[in-house]
């Protein structure tokens, strides 16, 4: 499994609903999709800190609604396709930089 989740985190947005705030909804599809929330950052341009801010339900700004949408509904889709989840950091890597036009950083794991 690529994504680190805490519990806390993986417990409040697999409950989220189709009436949950934006950024929960954001997080659920993260979370079964198995992108890490560190690449997913990359992918809209916000900081790890926004992206994990926004799946517990933070404010996300109006100018950042559209995109958060559109990358949701793509996500989705891959899903119902059987494209996602993802089975390694490396796979989820290559998927997110497809919707990039820069390069994504690499993400060091830790072992242990």
């Amino acid at each position: 499994m690529p994504t680190k989740y805490s519990n806390s985190l993986l417990c409040a947005v697999l409950g989220a609903r189709s009436t949950s705030p934006l950024g929960m909804r954001l997080g659920k599809a993260c979370a079964e999709a198995q992108l890490p929330a560190v690449y997913v950052a990359q992918v809209l341009g916000v900081t790890r800190m926004t992206i994990h801010n926004w799946f517990r339900g933070g404010k996300i700004r109006k100018s950042r609604i559209e995109k958060l949408t559109v990358f949701m509904k793509l996500v989705q889709e891959d899903m119902a396709k059987g494209i996602l989840p993802n089975k390694s950091l490396a796979d989820a890597r290559a998927y997110l930089q497809e919707m990039c036009d820069t390069p994504l950083k690499p993400v060091v794991q830790k072992k242990g």
